[in-house]
């Protein structure tokens, strides 16, 4: 696939779609690609390439919301994929998404000068740990992530339990000020035939392109455009966190007809009640925008009398062909019990 300039603003809302209310805007990443040279970008399938191939991830990791006030460089990976090809021991020439959803969605696009950019991801979505992409779900072994500490400090880690890779990387960040980036490798293109989502990126630009064409108009055919379900509609009445995690908050909605409405968000919004009863959760991508603008919104943006409509986009099926892959993104896993979807 031929990716044009022209498609970057349709691929960007899909990925803001995907990200189900986080994964970090997507400006930031569209003014930059907006302005580099490497137009038209071949983006290729997993299945064109030798499977031997080695391949890489990037993405950025912590507070997405401080890259405002902490510009990236023009290559904002260099140093890492410099440490990781160091410890691999030969040159990794493909790159791929670590994160389908948010910004994240967009970044292997900033190294189309020097890498073959695959189509495949290894969320599909938004998700807040590390520990949550695909080839460590599947314990793909020899992983090793490179990621910022600040100073122009590269910390190194290859671990074998996925929670430590995202616990020392977080911490690494933590120290670098909150925010940076972060390269995944020691994998091959063969382990994303089987351990990844393919053709990830093509479904964000149609979702993007399906967006566009329907944003104005009435809610019920935006959901038919999205292949998505409407879920609600109606004005944010109140936004309460959690007594026993204050980054855990329950945004209601006052809808039509006197339903009353449930959003459960974290980083991303993970289940929606309607009068009590569940009727969606994740791996299921809840989206949230604006009724009036029809603005993609994140969860730091749902606000009292904002009027919003929720849509509840499929999952990508790779996270339901096996238990112990969705048992790593339904609410419990985030500690919310009672919300998993039967």
């Amino acid at each position: 696939m031929m990716l044009q300039r022209d498609d970057l603003t349709a691929l960007a809302r899909g990925y803001a779609l995907l990200g189900s209310g986080g994964g970090g805007s997507t400006t930031m990443l569209e003014l930059m690609l907006a302005r580099a040279t490497d137009w038209p970008i071949e983006v290729s399938p997993v299945s064109s390439l030798d499977p031997a191939t080695p391949c890489l991830g990037v993405a950025f990791v912590g507070s997405t919301m401080l890259l405002g006030e902490r510009l990236p460089g023009e290559e904002p990976f260099a140093r890492l994929l410099d440490a990781v090809e160091r410890w691999v021991g030969h040159p990794v020439p493909a790159v791929c998404s670590l994160e389908g959803g948010g910004m994240n969605g967009l970044a292997p696009l900033t190294l189309a000068g020097s890498h073959v950019v695959l189509d495949a991801d290894c969320t599909g979505r938004a998700v807040p740990g590390l520990d949550q992409m695909s080839l460590f779900v599947d314990s793909v072994p020899g992983l090793v992530f490179a990621c910022d500490t600040g100073a122009d400090g590269v910390a190194l880690v290859e671990a074998h339990r996925a929670i430590d890779a995202e616990r020392v990387v977080r911490s690494a960040i933590i120290q670098a000020g909150g925010v940076g980036c972060a390269v995944l490798g020691g994998f091959t293109v063969g382990d994303l035939r089987e351990h990844a989502i393919g053709g990830h990126l093509a479904y964000a630009l149609e979702l993007g392109r399906a967006y566009l064409a329907a944003a104005a108009a009435p809610l019920p055919l935006l959901a038919d455009a999205l292949g998505a379900e409407l879920l609600a509609e109606g004005r944010i009445v109140s936004v309460a966190p959690s007594l026993q995690d204050p980054h855990v908050n329950a945004v209601e909605i006052s809808g039509l007809g006197g339903a009353v409405h449930r959003v459960v968000t974290r980083s991303e919004a993970l289940a929606v009640l309607t009068d009590g009863l569940l009727v969606a959760s994740a791996p299921t991508i809840i989206v949230i925008v604006d009724a009036v603008s029809r603005e993609i919104l994140e969860v730091t943006e749902l606000g009292l009398a904002r009027n919003v409509a929720v849509f509840a986009v499929p999952a990508p099926e790779w996270w339901n062909t096996r238990s112990d892959r969705r048992s790593q993104v339904v609410p419990s896993a985030y500690g919310l019990d009672d919300l998993d979807a039967a």
